[in-house]
């Protein structure tokens, strides 16, 4: 079918391709679109409208001169590389030589906040030799384009293309706008050596080593261990923390929001799920932002690129874009948020299994900890749970004791809730308990014994009366269970990790 399209001179024909029709104006590929024959110039019904906007002047990318719209008529030797961004380009400047530029790129801001680096940057074109990688896809920058820089880190640099996106920009020029110096510092140091923290009413005060190490931290919520850590002067108060959680900064940026995170903490009456991982946080600390995004510190804690012990080449943050799924390596669970991956070798984590501890200790096992293992394709034979007693399967992870032999599956080893000691509380009145009895109850939503390293128990009976025996008390294996029977779904069938793949 011919037809006209307002603002160009050769009649187009109107083009279908279910593998997609590139762009030439932003460079996109769509199933329909318009192609002009003379011009060789394709171009999708959303960008139709550049046909009324022939000429730009005096764009802030390129000041003093004009920029034309130009479908055909450029001499040979034009780069078809809009000078801002690299791609292909359909607006010109005759007077530099027919430099082309880039639809959408002749609207990039100035200065902007991206939430991978703590600065600012600003658009700088050319961005100048060197030898230049991007600080979000981690993809090499040709320096004779354009591209955003920071003026206090003089290596650092990022595609337009990747600053500019919605994942990665809060959509906020700042240009002409004066920066605020923030307040990031925890806490203050008083004159006697005592600090004031942020998250705490009393003056803390730092040891090396005393005898807290089975306290557990206000932060991280795990067992203060041998590390340095700070306590309240106060002898009728328990706080504590780790010197490292105390010096966690009250505001920063990172990859999972384009928002900046502040820290907060889990309060009493009401858990927090991380927007990352998906697991229950119900004490310690938490990275909110503005928006009520929650983030615990593990997932706020990743810095790109990633390297982890499960794979050869490093992993990036990918945020999928809608109808996209990626499958966990581990777990086998699908996703279709965020990952953690290696696009050239197709290989993708989950939060929850990339942020899983190397080492764990349980009391059970006396001294000896238990390690992290990747499993082996090639590995033969049966091997079984020391906790559940059911199979596991050695090519995918599991945790084992290198000195004992035993192994356990990852579930039974940490459950599905994060940031926990016993006797903490879930949903105001459900009582985490420690799993360690020779009887482990069965979970009311899967009716299988429990295995991980807490369970959640209920002392009210069905009436709402607290019960004076076990007979129509309420147990459940994991979070996960507990959200089950709370939207009425039963079964005979564990949480997804509970049972790992292939056992």
């Amino acid at each position: 079918m011919s037809l006209t399209l307002q603002g160009h001179e050769h009649r187009v024909s109107l083009i279908y391709h279910r593998d997609g029709i590139e762009c030439d104006a932003c460079d996109r590929s769509y199933g329909v679109g318009f192609s002009c024959s003379e011009c060789k110039f394709t171009i999708h019904m959303k960008c139709i409208f550049v046909f009324n906007i022939q000429e730009i002047f005096d764009h802030p990318s390129h000041v003093g001169h004009c920029l034309k719209l130009l479908t055909t008529g450029a001499p040979d030797h034009t780069d078809p590389k809009c000078h801002l961004c690299g791609d292909r380009a359909p607006y010109v400047c005759v007077q530099c030589d027919f430099m082309t530029f880039h639809q959408e790129c002749t609207h990039l801001p100035r200065v902007i906040h991206v939430n991978h680096h703590d600065h600012r940057v600003s658009f700088k074109y050319p961005l100048g030799p060197g030898e230049w990688r991007c600080g979000v896809c981690w993809e090499e920058i040709d320096w004779s384009y354009g591209a955003y820089s920071c003026s206090f880190c003089p290596s650092y640099a990022i595609h337009s293309r990747c600053a500019t996106r919605k994942d990665v920009w809060d959509g906020k020029e700042l240009d002409g706008v004066p920066e605020e110096v923030e307040d990031v510092e925890p806490f203050k140091r008083n004159a006697d050596n005592t600090i004031k923290h942020f998250a705490h009413q009393h003056n803390l005060m730092s040891f090396s080593k005393d005898s807290e190490e089975s306290n557990f931290c206000g932060a991280c919520v795990r067992p203060i261990g041998s590390c340095t850590f700070y306590k309240c002067s106060e002898s009728d108060c328990s706080f504590i923390l780790h010197e490292t959680c105390a010096n966690l900064r009250k505001k920063k940026r990172h990859f999972l929001s384009p928002q900046p995170l502040t820290l907060d903490f889990v309060t009493k009456r009401k858990e927090e799920k991380c927007g990352a991982c998906h697991q229950i946080c119900c004490q310690g600390f938490i990275y909110s932002t503005y928006q009520n995004e929650n983030f615990d510190l593990l997932c706020s804690s990743i810095t790109v690129p990633f390297i982890h012990g499960g794979h050869d080449h490093h992993l990036l943050y990918i945020k999928l874009e809608y109808g996209q799924v990626k499958t966990c390596k581990n777990c086998g669970i699908d996703h279709a948020e965020v990952v953690l991956g290696c696009i050239k070798c197709n290989y993708f984590l989950d939060f929850r299994c990339a942020t899983l501890p190397l080492t764990v200790s349980l009391s059970r096992y006396d001294d000896h900890p238990l390690t992290l293992c990747y499993g082996d394709e090639k590995a033969s034979g049966r091997y079984w749970c020391d906790i559940c007693e059911r199979e596991t399967n050695p090519k995918i992870w599991f945790y084992t004791c290198k000195d004992c032999g035993v192994t356990s599956h990852i579930f039974c080893v940490v459950g599905d809730i994060r940031y926990a000691k016993p006797r903490g509380m879930i949903d105001r009145h459900y009582r985490l308990l420690s799993n360690n009895s020779s009887s482990r109850p069965l979970c009311n939503t899967c009716n299988c014994r429990c295995p991980g390293p807490f369970i959640l128990h209920d002392p009210y009976n069905y009436h709402g009366f607290i019960s004076r025996d076990d007979s129509d008390v309420l147990y459940f294996c994991s979070y996960y269970c507990f959200v089950l029977l709370a939207r009425r779904r039963r079964g005979n069938m564990c949480p997804p990790w509970a049972l790992e793949p292939n056992t």
